[in-house]
Protein backbone atom coordinates (compact mmCIF):
# COMPACT_ATOMS: atom_id res chain seq x y z
CA UNK A 1 0.00 0.00 0.00
CA UNK A 2 1.39 3.41 -0.94
CA UNK A 3 2.16 5.95 1.76
CA UNK A 4 -0.65 8.47 2.41
CA UNK A 5 -0.36 11.73 0.49
CA UNK A 6 0.12 13.74 3.70
CA UNK A 7 2.89 11.52 5.06
CA UNK A 8 6.17 13.43 5.46
CA UNK A 9 9.06 10.96 5.86
CA UNK A 10 11.56 13.69 6.80
CA UNK A 11 9.35 14.83 9.68
CA UNK A 12 8.53 11.27 10.75
CA UNK A 13 12.22 10.31 10.75
CA UNK A 14 12.96 13.17 13.16
CA UNK A 15 9.93 12.59 15.43
CA UNK A 16 10.34 8.83 15.82
CA UNK A 17 12.30 7.94 18.99
CA UNK A 18 15.75 6.83 17.93
CA UNK A 19 15.44 3.36 19.42
CA UNK A 20 12.14 2.85 17.54
CA UNK A 21 13.49 3.55 14.06
CA UNK A 22 13.14 0.31 12.11
CA UNK A 23 14.75 0.50 8.67
CA UNK A 24 13.85 -3.14 8.03
CA UNK A 25 10.25 -2.19 7.13
CA UNK A 26 9.85 -3.10 3.42
CA UNK A 27 7.26 -0.35 2.95
CA UNK A 28 10.03 2.25 3.28
CA UNK A 29 11.54 0.93 0.04
CA UNK A 30 8.28 0.25 -1.74
CA UNK A 31 7.23 3.87 -1.11
CA UNK A 32 10.75 5.25 -1.68
CA UNK A 33 10.76 7.14 1.65
CA UNK A 34 13.73 5.52 3.40
CA UNK A 35 16.44 8.19 2.97
CA UNK A 36 15.56 10.47 5.96
CA UNK A 37 15.67 7.55 8.39
CA UNK A 38 19.15 6.55 7.30
CA UNK A 39 20.33 10.17 7.25
CA UNK A 40 19.36 10.43 10.92
CA UNK A 41 21.03 7.14 11.84
CA UNK A 42 24.26 8.10 10.08
CA UNK A 43 24.22 11.42 11.90
CA UNK A 44 23.17 10.32 15.40
CA UNK A 45 23.65 6.55 15.78
CA UNK A 46 25.54 5.00 12.83
CA UNK A 47 25.75 1.55 14.43
CA UNK A 48 22.17 1.31 15.69
CA UNK A 49 20.55 -1.41 17.79
CA UNK A 50 16.88 -2.09 17.03
CA UNK A 51 15.32 -4.50 19.50
CA UNK A 52 12.28 -6.53 18.44
CA UNK A 53 11.76 -4.87 15.07
CA UNK A 54 9.74 -6.28 12.18
CA UNK A 55 12.60 -8.69 11.46
CA UNK A 56 13.80 -9.32 15.01
CA UNK A 57 16.61 -7.60 16.87
CA UNK A 58 19.60 -6.40 14.87
CA UNK A 59 22.40 -3.90 14.47
CA UNK A 60 22.04 -1.46 11.57
CA UNK A 61 25.41 -0.49 10.07
CA UNK A 62 24.78 2.66 8.05
CA UNK A 63 28.11 4.37 7.31
CA UNK A 64 30.49 3.48 4.50
CA UNK A 65 33.58 2.88 6.67
CA UNK A 66 31.70 0.72 9.20
CA UNK A 67 30.20 -1.40 6.41
CA UNK A 68 33.71 -1.88 5.03
CA UNK A 69 34.89 -2.98 8.49
CA UNK A 70 32.22 -5.69 8.56
CA UNK A 71 32.87 -6.76 4.95
CA UNK A 72 36.60 -7.16 5.52
CA UNK A 73 36.39 -9.25 8.71
CA UNK A 74 34.57 -12.47 7.74
CA UNK A 75 36.27 -14.21 10.66
CA UNK A 76 34.11 -12.08 13.00
CA UNK A 77 31.03 -11.42 10.86
CA UNK A 78 29.90 -14.70 9.34
CA UNK A 79 27.78 -15.28 6.22
CA UNK A 80 27.17 -18.93 7.11
CA UNK A 81 23.65 -20.08 6.17
CA UNK A 82 23.21 -22.12 9.35
CA UNK A 83 23.80 -18.98 11.42
CA UNK A 84 21.30 -16.93 9.42
CA UNK A 85 22.96 -16.30 6.05
CA UNK A 86 22.92 -13.00 4.20
CA UNK A 87 19.35 -11.79 4.69
CA UNK A 88 17.81 -10.02 7.68
CA UNK A 89 14.94 -12.53 7.52
CA UNK A 90 15.43 -15.34 10.06
CA UNK A 91 14.18 -18.38 8.16
CA UNK A 92 13.47 -21.66 9.94
CA UNK A 93 16.50 -23.98 9.74
CA UNK A 94 14.79 -26.35 7.28
CA UNK A 95 14.47 -23.49 4.75
CA UNK A 96 18.06 -22.23 4.98
CA UNK A 97 19.93 -23.13 1.80
CA UNK A 98 23.68 -22.82 1.63
CA UNK A 99 25.58 -21.37 -1.36
CA UNK A 100 28.99 -19.80 -1.65
CA UNK A 101 27.61 -16.34 -0.82
CA UNK A 102 26.36 -17.81 2.47
CA UNK A 103 29.61 -19.59 3.30
CA UNK A 104 32.79 -18.41 4.96
CA UNK A 105 36.32 -19.06 3.71
CA UNK A 106 37.79 -21.49 2.80
CA UNK A 107 34.69 -23.27 1.40
CA UNK A 108 33.42 -19.99 -0.04
CA UNK A 109 36.69 -19.43 -1.90
CA UNK A 110 36.77 -22.95 -3.35
CA UNK A 111 33.23 -22.80 -4.77
CA UNK A 112 33.46 -19.21 -6.00
CA UNK A 113 36.65 -20.09 -7.90
CA UNK A 114 34.73 -22.68 -9.94
CA UNK A 115 32.29 -20.18 -11.52
CA UNK A 116 34.66 -17.18 -11.75
CA UNK A 117 35.99 -18.04 -15.23
CA UNK A 118 32.60 -17.31 -16.84
CA UNK A 119 33.09 -13.63 -16.02
CA UNK A 120 36.83 -13.48 -16.73
CA UNK A 121 37.86 -10.65 -19.13
CA UNK A 122 38.41 -12.96 -22.11
CA UNK A 123 34.94 -14.48 -21.78
CA UNK A 124 33.33 -11.07 -21.30
CA UNK A 125 34.84 -10.06 -24.62
CA UNK A 126 33.34 -13.17 -26.19
CA UNK A 127 29.91 -12.36 -24.74
CA UNK A 128 29.86 -8.67 -25.69
CA UNK A 129 28.84 -9.39 -29.28
CA UNK A 130 25.75 -11.43 -28.41
CA UNK A 131 24.78 -8.93 -25.70
CA UNK A 132 24.92 -6.05 -28.19
CA UNK A 133 22.98 -8.02 -30.78
CA UNK A 134 20.18 -8.71 -28.30
CA UNK A 135 20.14 -5.12 -27.05
CA UNK A 136 19.74 -3.87 -30.61
CA UNK A 137 16.91 -6.32 -31.30
CA UNK A 138 15.01 -5.33 -28.13
CA UNK A 139 15.47 -1.57 -28.64
CA UNK A 140 14.52 -1.72 -32.33
CA UNK A 141 11.26 -3.43 -31.34
CA UNK A 142 10.13 -0.65 -28.98
CA UNK A 143 7.11 1.47 -30.00
CA UNK A 144 7.41 5.20 -30.76
CA UNK A 145 4.95 7.78 -29.54
CA UNK A 146 3.06 5.45 -27.19
CA UNK A 147 3.35 4.52 -23.53
CA UNK A 148 4.91 1.17 -22.60
CA UNK A 149 6.46 -0.52 -19.57
CA UNK A 150 10.25 -0.21 -19.70
CA UNK A 151 10.72 -2.88 -17.02
CA UNK A 152 8.88 -5.59 -18.94
CA UNK A 153 9.94 -4.67 -22.47
CA UNK A 154 13.62 -3.90 -21.80
CA UNK A 155 14.99 -4.65 -18.32
CA UNK A 156 13.35 -8.05 -17.76
CA UNK A 157 13.81 -9.20 -21.35
CA UNK A 158 17.51 -8.34 -21.57
CA UNK A 159 18.49 -9.80 -18.20
CA UNK A 160 16.52 -12.98 -18.86
CA UNK A 161 18.25 -13.41 -22.22
CA UNK A 162 21.58 -13.01 -20.42
CA UNK A 163 20.65 -15.75 -17.97
CA UNK A 164 19.88 -18.13 -20.84
CA UNK A 165 23.44 -17.55 -22.08
CA UNK A 166 25.07 -18.03 -18.67
CA UNK A 167 23.20 -21.30 -18.04
CA UNK A 168 22.88 -22.39 -21.69
CA UNK A 169 19.17 -22.60 -20.91
CA UNK A 170 16.45 -23.15 -23.56
CA UNK A 171 15.54 -19.75 -24.99
CA UNK A 172 11.86 -20.57 -25.37
CA UNK A 173 11.62 -21.40 -21.64
CA UNK A 174 13.45 -18.26 -20.43
CA UNK A 175 10.38 -16.93 -18.59
CA UNK A 176 10.93 -19.64 -15.98
CA UNK A 177 14.24 -18.06 -15.00
CA UNK A 178 12.60 -14.71 -14.29
CA UNK A 179 9.79 -16.39 -12.36
CA UNK A 180 12.18 -18.45 -10.23
CA UNK A 181 14.34 -15.40 -9.53
CA UNK A 182 11.35 -13.34 -8.40
CA UNK A 183 10.03 -16.17 -6.22
CA UNK A 184 13.44 -16.72 -4.63
CA UNK A 185 13.56 -13.17 -3.25
CA UNK A 186 9.88 -12.30 -2.74
CA UNK A 187 8.93 -11.28 0.80
CA UNK A 188 6.27 -13.64 2.17
CA UNK A 189 4.25 -10.58 3.26
CA UNK A 190 4.33 -8.91 -0.15
CA UNK A 191 0.95 -10.27 -1.22
CA UNK A 192 2.42 -12.29 -4.08
CA UNK A 193 2.41 -15.96 -4.98
CA UNK A 194 5.06 -16.72 -2.30
CA UNK A 195 3.02 -16.47 0.92
CA UNK A 196 5.18 -18.87 2.96
CA UNK A 197 8.63 -20.44 2.94
CA UNK A 198 6.99 -23.76 2.11
CA UNK A 199 5.39 -22.25 -0.99
CA UNK A 200 8.75 -20.78 -2.03
CA UNK A 201 10.35 -24.20 -1.70
CA UNK A 202 7.59 -25.85 -3.75
CA UNK A 203 8.12 -23.38 -6.61
CA UNK A 204 11.91 -23.61 -6.51
CA UNK A 205 11.78 -27.40 -6.43
CA UNK A 206 10.78 -27.21 -10.11
CA UNK A 207 13.98 -25.26 -10.75
CA UNK A 208 15.92 -27.90 -8.85
CA UNK A 209 14.43 -30.70 -10.97
CA UNK A 210 15.11 -28.84 -14.21
CA UNK A 211 18.73 -28.04 -13.39
CA UNK A 212 19.42 -31.50 -11.93
CA UNK A 213 18.51 -33.01 -15.30
CA UNK A 214 20.75 -30.46 -17.05
CA UNK A 215 23.55 -31.26 -14.60
CA UNK A 216 23.53 -35.02 -15.34
CA UNK A 217 23.43 -34.38 -19.07
CA UNK A 218 26.40 -31.99 -18.92
CA UNK A 219 28.41 -34.03 -16.43
CA UNK A 220 28.33 -36.89 -18.96
CA UNK A 221 30.05 -34.85 -21.67
CA UNK A 222 33.26 -32.80 -21.79
CA UNK A 223 33.17 -29.58 -19.79
CA UNK A 224 31.31 -26.69 -21.38
CA UNK A 225 31.56 -22.98 -20.71
CA UNK A 226 28.24 -22.48 -18.97
CA UNK A 227 27.59 -22.32 -15.22
CA UNK A 228 26.05 -25.80 -14.90
CA UNK A 229 28.90 -27.44 -16.80
CA UNK A 230 31.44 -25.58 -14.67
CA UNK A 231 29.77 -26.76 -11.46
CA UNK A 232 29.43 -30.33 -12.72
CA UNK A 233 33.12 -30.54 -13.63
CA UNK A 234 34.66 -28.39 -10.87
CA UNK A 235 36.65 -30.23 -8.20
CA UNK A 236 35.01 -28.26 -5.38
CA UNK A 237 31.47 -28.59 -6.75
CA UNK A 238 31.26 -31.87 -8.72
CA UNK A 239 29.28 -33.53 -5.89
CA UNK A 240 26.99 -30.55 -5.33
CA UNK A 241 24.08 -32.27 -7.06
CA UNK A 242 24.10 -34.90 -4.28
CA UNK A 243 23.10 -32.23 -1.76
CA UNK A 244 19.78 -30.90 -3.13
CA UNK A 245 19.49 -28.08 -0.56
CA UNK A 246 22.95 -26.71 -1.29
CA UNK A 247 22.55 -27.21 -5.03
CA UNK A 248 19.29 -25.27 -4.92
CA UNK A 249 20.96 -22.55 -2.83
CA UNK A 250 23.74 -22.23 -5.40
CA UNK A 251 21.27 -22.14 -8.31
CA UNK A 252 19.21 -19.49 -6.56
CA UNK A 253 22.31 -17.37 -5.95
CA UNK A 254 23.41 -17.56 -9.58
CA UNK A 255 19.93 -16.86 -11.00
CA UNK A 256 19.23 -13.94 -8.68
CA UNK A 257 22.78 -12.62 -8.98
CA UNK A 258 22.57 -12.62 -12.77
CA UNK A 259 19.15 -11.02 -12.75
CA UNK A 260 18.28 -8.50 -10.06
CA UNK A 261 21.28 -6.15 -9.97
CA UNK A 262 21.32 -5.61 -13.71
CA UNK A 263 17.56 -5.57 -14.21
CA UNK A 264 16.93 -2.94 -11.58
CA UNK A 265 19.89 -0.83 -12.66
CA UNK A 266 18.56 -0.85 -16.22
CA UNK A 267 15.31 0.61 -14.91
CA UNK A 268 16.83 2.77 -12.18
CA UNK A 269 19.28 4.37 -14.59
CA UNK A 270 16.60 5.64 -16.91
CA UNK A 271 14.57 6.85 -13.93
CA UNK A 272 17.60 8.72 -12.56
CA UNK A 273 18.28 10.44 -15.88
CA UNK A 274 14.63 11.46 -16.28
CA UNK A 275 14.67 12.95 -12.76
CA UNK A 276 17.96 14.79 -13.46
CA UNK A 277 17.47 16.49 -16.85
CA UNK A 278 20.79 18.36 -16.66
CA UNK A 279 22.65 15.06 -16.40
CA UNK A 280 20.56 13.64 -19.25
CA UNK A 281 21.54 16.65 -21.35
CA UNK A 282 25.18 16.15 -20.37
CA UNK A 283 24.91 12.56 -21.63
CA UNK A 284 23.35 13.66 -24.93
CA UNK A 285 26.18 16.12 -25.46
CA UNK A 286 28.85 13.56 -24.57
CA UNK A 287 27.91 9.85 -24.84
CA UNK A 288 31.54 9.14 -23.98
CA UNK A 289 30.49 9.57 -20.34
CA UNK A 290 28.60 6.24 -20.39
CA UNK A 291 31.44 4.19 -18.78
CA UNK A 292 31.52 6.57 -15.78
CA UNK A 293 27.72 6.95 -15.71
CA UNK A 294 27.09 3.21 -15.33
CA UNK A 295 28.76 2.78 -11.89
CA UNK A 296 27.02 5.98 -10.79
CA UNK A 297 23.68 4.40 -11.79
CA UNK A 298 24.58 1.29 -9.78
CA UNK A 299 25.47 3.42 -6.74
CA UNK A 300 22.34 5.54 -7.09
CA UNK A 301 20.00 2.59 -7.49
CA UNK A 302 21.78 0.35 -4.92
CA UNK A 303 20.02 -2.79 -6.26
CA UNK A 304 20.72 -4.76 -3.08
CA UNK A 305 19.29 -2.93 -0.06
CA UNK A 306 21.25 -4.83 2.58
CA UNK A 307 23.46 -7.79 3.42
CA UNK A 308 23.38 -9.49 6.78
CA UNK A 309 26.13 -11.13 8.83
CA UNK A 310 26.06 -12.90 12.19
CA UNK A 311 28.80 -12.14 14.73
CA UNK A 312 30.71 -15.24 15.83
CA UNK A 313 32.88 -13.29 18.30
CA UNK A 314 32.62 -10.11 20.31
CA UNK A 315 33.87 -6.97 18.57
CA UNK A 316 33.74 -3.19 18.70
CA UNK A 317 32.14 -1.45 15.74
CA UNK A 318 31.58 2.29 15.55
CA UNK A 319 32.00 2.56 19.29
CA UNK A 320 29.40 -0.15 20.01
CA UNK A 321 30.01 -3.58 21.51
CA UNK A 322 28.85 -6.36 19.22
CA UNK A 323 28.24 -9.69 20.95
CA UNK A 324 28.64 -13.17 19.50
CA UNK A 325 25.30 -14.23 18.02
CA UNK A 326 24.17 -10.69 17.18
CA UNK A 327 22.58 -10.04 13.78
CA UNK A 328 24.55 -7.32 11.95
CA UNK A 329 22.94 -5.71 8.89
CA UNK A 330 24.92 -3.65 6.40
CA UNK A 331 22.61 -1.19 4.67
CA UNK A 332 24.18 -0.54 1.26
CA UNK A 333 21.46 1.99 0.41
CA UNK A 334 22.76 4.06 3.33
CA UNK A 335 26.50 3.55 2.85
CA UNK A 336 26.11 4.69 -0.76
CA UNK A 337 24.74 8.02 0.52
CA UNK A 338 27.33 8.57 3.25
CA UNK A 339 28.42 12.21 3.21
CA UNK A 340 31.68 11.37 4.99
CA UNK A 341 32.85 8.98 2.27
CA UNK A 342 31.23 10.15 -1.00
CA UNK A 343 31.20 13.72 -2.28
CA UNK A 344 27.66 15.08 -2.78
CA UNK A 345 26.18 11.57 -2.33
CA UNK A 346 22.57 12.70 -2.77
CA UNK A 347 23.31 14.08 -6.21
CA UNK A 348 23.26 11.96 -9.37
CA UNK A 349 26.45 12.95 -11.22
CA UNK A 350 27.33 10.99 -14.36
CA UNK A 351 30.93 12.26 -14.56
CA UNK A 352 32.08 11.64 -10.99
CA UNK A 353 35.82 11.53 -10.41
CA UNK A 354 35.61 8.13 -8.61
CA UNK A 355 32.38 6.53 -9.85
CA UNK A 356 33.28 3.03 -8.63
CA UNK A 357 33.61 4.20 -5.03
CA UNK A 358 30.38 2.56 -3.90
CA UNK A 359 29.12 -0.49 -2.00
CA UNK A 360 26.52 -1.88 -4.40
CA UNK A 361 28.67 -4.90 -5.26
CA UNK A 362 29.77 -5.51 -1.68
CA UNK A 363 33.45 -5.71 -0.77
CA UNK A 364 36.10 -8.17 0.38
CA UNK A 365 35.72 -11.91 -0.16
CA UNK A 366 32.04 -11.59 -1.04
CA UNK A 367 32.39 -8.82 -3.65
CA UNK A 368 29.96 -9.62 -6.47
CA UNK A 369 31.60 -12.09 -8.84
CA UNK A 370 29.64 -10.75 -11.82
CA UNK A 371 30.21 -7.03 -11.29
CA UNK A 372 32.07 -6.50 -14.56
CA UNK A 373 29.42 -8.39 -16.52
CA UNK A 374 26.70 -6.21 -15.00
CA UNK A 375 28.61 -3.06 -15.93
CA UNK A 376 29.25 -4.30 -19.46
CA UNK A 377 25.56 -5.02 -20.06
CA UNK A 378 24.61 -1.54 -18.88
CA UNK A 379 27.32 0.16 -20.93
CA UNK A 380 26.21 -1.63 -24.10
CA UNK A 381 22.55 -0.83 -23.38
CA UNK A 382 23.22 2.88 -22.97
CA UNK A 383 25.51 3.03 -25.99
CA UNK A 384 22.73 1.63 -28.16
CA UNK A 385 19.99 3.74 -26.51
CA UNK A 386 21.88 6.96 -27.26
CA UNK A 387 22.34 5.95 -30.91
CA UNK A 388 18.58 5.61 -31.28
CA UNK A 389 16.70 7.66 -28.70
CA UNK A 390 18.07 11.05 -27.61
CA UNK A 391 15.12 11.29 -25.23
CA UNK A 392 13.00 8.75 -23.40
CA UNK A 393 10.23 10.36 -21.32
CA UNK A 394 9.01 9.16 -17.94
CA UNK A 395 5.21 8.98 -18.01
CA UNK A 396 4.57 7.76 -14.45
CA UNK A 397 6.66 7.33 -11.31
CA UNK A 398 7.94 3.75 -11.09
CA UNK A 399 6.26 1.09 -8.96
CA UNK A 400 8.60 -0.68 -6.56
CA UNK A 401 8.55 -4.06 -4.87
CA UNK A 402 7.74 -4.69 -1.21
CA UNK A 403 11.19 -5.80 -0.10
CA UNK A 404 13.99 -4.78 2.24
CA UNK A 405 16.50 -6.93 0.31
CA UNK A 406 16.03 -6.27 -3.41
CA UNK A 407 15.71 -2.59 -4.36
CA UNK A 408 13.44 -3.41 -7.25
CA UNK A 409 11.29 -1.61 -9.78
CA UNK A 410 8.33 -3.64 -11.02
CA UNK A 411 6.83 -1.22 -13.53
CA UNK A 412 7.91 2.05 -15.16
CA UNK A 413 5.78 3.65 -17.86
CA UNK A 414 7.77 5.60 -20.44
CA UNK A 415 7.34 7.03 -23.93
CA UNK A 416 9.80 7.46 -26.79
CA UNK A 417 8.77 10.57 -28.78
CA UNK A 418 7.73 9.71 -32.32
Amino acid sequence: MNAPVHFDPASDALKTPLDQIDVSDPRLYQDDVYHPYFARLRREDPVHWRANGKYGSFWSVTRFKDIMAVETHPEIYSSEAKLGGISITDRPMEFRRSSFISMDPPRHDEQRKVVSPIVAPANLNNMSGIIRERVCTVLDGLPRGETFDWVRRVSVELTTLMLTTLFDFPLEQRGKLTYWSDCATQDVNAGGVVDSEQKRLEILTEALRTFTAMWHERAARPGGFDLISMLAHGDATKNLVNDPAEFLGTLTLLIVGGNDTTRNSMSGGLWALCKHPREYQKLRENPGLIPSMVPEIIRWQSPIVHMRRTAVAGAELGGKQIKAGDKVVMWYVSGNRDEDSIDSPNEFIIDRARPRHHLSFGFGVHRCVGNRLAEMQLIILWEEIMKRFPVIELVEEPRRIYSNFIHGITEMKVRIPA
